[in-house]
């Protein structure tokens, strides 16, 4: 399950991320594995081709004022020009600079998250539940059927530790802040026909001919405000997107955005009690793999590296890090922000982009093994061993 927040400025849903000229806005998702790893079945291809994220299906629902979602989230009803579309009255849209409290709780019909924007008293909320149009879908490994099953979806653990993981997932994490980056390049000519990059990638000043990362473009006419051509595709295997150069929070505020800050996640039934420990992870292993073009060999590691190689075999000229505050803005309590070193903020950056530790080697499941496992390697990561930053 996933909260995710979307910046504005350019191209709208479903096609890109930004659902308007220059608010904010946020999802409730739900990310559900049609795959059965022992016997190494999937779902039949049939119904992979009519569900929202193939075998990978996602529920997926606009945090709204009412908290009923503006289409069936469900992945076989899914609709992007409906329940992908995020128009007003109803979905929540928050400003810049505004300030949010997020929080995710079971209820009897299904885990609901609420935000509540203390700037303008707004508030959104989506509940994962059978009745707002939430639901599974029937494995079926053979045949064509696609069956939708409604379906009310709860925490399947009341507790969680550094060994609480998604099997499948890359990343090693349960409880966390992401930021995702590396979905987003420069073209200077857009294919509109066939949503590719016809002309050069790159920023002005480091541009070179298009390769395979280049897809989903829109041209800039498409863009709700920032008029530029652009890919949504992933930076793999050269990590030369915006994603990896000095744009990003530096206190340089006539160039660069400010930073988004918040707090480490509470817990308990009055959310007020501060978890033990944190860690920093960066799943560069796993996107720097030779199946994306990349040479890290998974299995020894080598060939990882935690700044990304650029398409001319270089380190990537820069990679964001998180960093806590100097200063406590809002009710006195520490705050984590991501990006570069901030003069007159940044308190304490854990060593830059060295925060991120080492190779973290971790158990994965044989696909058709029988439930034999194997170790691989997806991540580098660093457990503090204590919450540097409580709330």
């Amino acid at each position: 399950m996933e909260l995710q927040f979307y910046p504005p400025g350019w191209v709208k849903p479903f096609n890109s991320q930004s659902c308007d000229a220059r608010d904010w806005c946020a999802a409730l998702t739900i990310d559900s594995l049609s795959e059965n790893p022992i016997n190494g079945t999937t779902l039949n291809t049939t119904c992979q081709n009519q569900i929202l994220g193939g075998t990978e299906y996602v529920n997926f629902a606009f945090l709204t004022h009412s908290g009923t979602p503006i289409g069936p989230p469900n992945p076989l009803q899914f609709d992007p020009a409906t329940s992908g579309n995020p128009t007003p009255p109803d979905v929540l849209f928050m400003r810049p600079a505004d300030s949010l409290s997020v929080s995710m709780h079971d209820t009897a019909q299904g885990l609901q998250t609420v935000i509540v924007d203390h700037t303008t008293g707004q508030v959104g909320s989506m509940t994962a539940s059978a009745a707002n149009g939430f639901g599974q879908i029937q494995y079926a490994p053979t045949g064509t059927s696609c069956t939708e099953i409604p379906y009310d979806f709860h925490p399947m653990y009341s507790t969680s530790s550094p060994a609480t993981r998604v099997p499948w997932a890359a990343h090693s994490y349960n409880i966390a802040f992401d930021e995702e980056i590396g979905h987003f390049d420069y073209c200077s000519n857009v294919n509109t026909s066939t949503g590719t990059c016809a002309g050069l990638e790159g920023a002005p000043g480091d541009q070179e001919p298009t390769d395979g990362d280049d897809n989903a473009c829109f041209p800039a006419a498409d863009s709700l405000l920032v008029q530029v051509n652009g890919c949504n595709g992933t930076n793999a295997p050269g990590f030369d997107g915006t994603s990896y150069l000095k744009d990003w929070p530096d206190g340089n505020t006539y160039l660069h955005p400010t930073p988004e800050l918040f707090s480490s996640p509470l817990t308990g039934s009055f959310y007020n009690v501060n978890y033990s420990t944190a860690a920093f992870e960066s799943d560069t292993p796993r996107i720097e793999a030779p199946d994306l073009g990349g040479t890290c060999n998974r299995t020894t590691g080598a060939g990882c590296t935690i700044v990304p190689p650029t398409d001319d075999g270089q380190p990537a000229t820069f990679y964001p890090f998180f960093s806590i505050t100097s200063f406590f803005p809002i009710g006195g309590t520490c705050r984590w922000f991501i990006g570069d070193v901030i003069p007159g903020v940044s308190a304490n950056d854990f060593g830059g982009v060295s925060q991120y530790g080492t190779l973290l080697p971790l158990q994965y499941l044989i696909f058709g093994g029988g439930g034999a496992t194997h170790m691989v390697i997806n991540d580098f990561q660093n457990n503090l061993g204590r919450n540097p930053c409580p709330a």
